[in-house]
């Protein structure tokens, strides 16, 4: 004798399996979206990490002029391979450090106006001659007050209106007394180069003469004295080679300083 199979008994394993289908359908959606959102969530943490991390180089490298010992900032000497004129070598020996200072009386009026958007935290100055003593040059770190969009901003504006190599903004040396740069003024420049850095609150510059103050009626920006075929004074003796070089050499130590900074204060 048999009995009659159970009402829906054919369909309870089927209803059974579309349910489990649609449960396991149902976290799949949900594990699937906890996976794209952890994704999406991991990539905006790694972002905010590196841009944490950028902040904080930028940060770092606006407390340099306390962080570091000036020796640092400013070797005792420079070696300047290739930056001579047709790639000569280079040798310059730091013969004065101006106290660290605001910018008052650093820049001439226009470049002060220019460089104001900036702000001046802290400005280092030092002068260096060559092997020969036959040049000065005195190179500059203007620490700034700036956000690295007002950096970016101010270099910006100087690559677009050419202010780095309009003679009315040039930067005024620093003639240090009983040194052979002690005749170094204003009518003594007679090159010069300035760079707004974008990675750090630092305006880097130099300007360069003779060592005998002989004065400079044509002044000329760096580029235009180191370009090929340039025949005025500066250029045919090498001063825009002076300052590019010089400050060049500057500008890389302080970004390798900024990566590995030291404890000890200036």
């Amino acid at each position: 004798m048999t009995f009659a199979r159970p009402e829906g008994y054919r369909d309870t394993p089927r209803l059974l399996g579309r349910r489990g289908r649609l449960a396991a359908a149902a976290v799949c959606a949900v594990l699937g979206m906890g996976l794209i959102g952890g994704a999406v969530t991991g990539s905006w943490l790694v972002g905010d990490s590196a841009d944490a991390t950028e902040r904080s180089a930028y940060v770092s490298a606006g407390d340099l002029w306390h962080s570091v010992p000036v020796d640092q900032l400013f070797p005792l000497t420079v070696d300047g391979q290739g930056a001579g004129p047709g790639g000569a070598d280079r040798t310059w020996t730091r013969i004065a450090v101006a106290p660290d200072s605001g910018c008052a009386g650093a820049f001439d009026p226009l470049l002060l106006k220019s460089l104001a958007p900036v702000g001046c935290r802290r400005l280092l100055r030092a002068t260096y001659t060559d092997a020969t003593q036959s040049y000065v040059t005195t190179v500059g770190l203007l620490f700034t007050t700036a956000d690295a969009a007002a950096m970016r901003a101010l270099d910006a504006r100087f690559t677009k209106e050419g202010l780095a190599g309009r003679a009315d903004l040039m930067p005024r040396p620093y003639a240090a007394k009983d040194t052979v740069a002690a005749a170094f003024g204003d009518k003594q420049r007679a090159a010069w180069t300035v760079s707004v850095l974008t990675d750090a609150p630092v305006v880097v510059y130099a300007v360069s003469g003779w060592a005998d103050g002989r004065e400079v009626d044509a002044p000329q920006p760096a580029p235009a004295a180191t370009a090929t075929g340039a025949t005025t004074a500066p250029a045919q003796a090498g001063l825009g080679n002076e300052a590019q070089g010089l400050a060049d050499r500057i500008e890389r130590s302080l970004r390798k300083t900024a990566v590995t900074p030291s404890e000890q204060p200036s």
